[in-house]
């Protein structure tokens, strides 16, 4: 059973047929106004819906902290109230904010530079601190996701640089190439939630944080441009130097993951940018102009809240 707004519905990328189509059923709504009766007999819930990703976060703060934050802590106390034995939260490496002094592990201090990010931090916060009986809750920080799917975005770093190479032959570094970020190819994120919904559920494990990545994906933004530039032939990088600093720069220890559920990641950097072609190259893409279209999710929200069907 599927709950979502619908604002992407119709931004389906390399496929003839909507996701949704998949599941036993499927409702519409805002995770503001959740209708709670359908958590009737629901075993555990995979929490995802959120205003995702710093821009749309900067423009909308307290619509991303009213949905993120407050909404997710809401939801998971309806799901204890219906006996929902597991809860799995959507957290983010971003928590971390700027961190030069060496990988951040889950005991490290959180430093959100964001609304995005202190919505992470504060839903994190509650899920540990409410009480919500004996239901296990598992906050899963992602590193950034990266990679092809039936809805594609092109707001997330690595795929801006594919497809801006694909289509265009350029990919143009806004910074000056030296922040760090670590990546997931979103089969690996959902890898991970399988795990999270079917861990190991003894007591003292009820509540667990746990960086979702691997070691191995630790990149500073100009070798993720290298990296495209060795799939995609005859292109032009191009850094800019002379940008502020981005503090939203950090590495991250996944050891704990790979203590845990070694089997989760399993797509390398080269394979997601291969994915990625492959899914550019059937959607027959040309759009050097994408960073205007819906395939950047600030702008569908931009959209959305345009239209008559939007409700606050």
């Amino acid at each position: 059973m599927g709950f979502d707004r619908g604002f992407f519905s119709h931004l389906l990328t390399g496929t003839d047929f909507a996701p949704e189509t998949l599941l036993n059923e499927q409702h519409y709504g805002d995770i503001r106004n959740f209708p709670s009766n359908i958590l009737e007999d629901v075993d555990c819930i995979i929490h995802l819906a959120a205003l995702s990703n710093d821009p749309i976060g900067n423009e909308f703060d307290s619509d991303t902290l009213d949905i993120n934050h407050c909404s997710s802590v809401e939801l998971a106390k309806q799901a204890s109230n219906f006996g929902v034995r597991s809860f799995v939260f959507a957290s983010s490496c971003s928590v971390y904010g700027l961190a030069e002094e060496g990988p951040r592990n889950e005991k490290s201090p959180t430093s959100p530079l964001t609304p995005y990010a202190r919505s992470k931090v504060l839903t994190e916060r509650d899920l540990l601190e409410t009480d919500l009986g004996s239901m296990q809750r598992t906050c899963l920080r992602f590193a950034t996701a990266c990679g092809m799917s039936n809805r594609l975005r092109l707001d997330l770093v690595l795929n801006d640089f594919v497809a801006a190479a694909y289509s265009s032959n350029e990919i143009n570094i806004l910074s000056d190439g030296n922040p760090w970020r670590p990546l997931i190819d979103v089969k690996d994120m959902c890898r991970a939630m399988v795990w999270a919904i079917s861990r190991d559920s003894s007591e003292e494990n009820q509540f667990l944080s746990v960086n979702v990545g691997t070691n191995a994906s630790n990149y500073q933004v100009r070798e993720l441009a290298q990296a495209v530039a060795r799939h995609i032939k005859n292109i032009n990088i191009s850094i800019n130097n002379d940008a502020p600093k981005d503090n939203r720069s950090y590495k991250v220890d996944f050891s704990l993951l790979e203590k845990l559920a070694p089997e989760t990641i399993q797509v390398s950097l080269d394979q997601s940018i291969q994915g990625l072609i492959a899914g550019l190259s059937r959607m027959e893409f040309k759009d050097n102009e994408f960073r205007s279209s819906d395939l950047i999710r600030l702008n569908a929200i931009r959209k959305a809240r345009q239209s008559i069907f939007f409700k606050n």
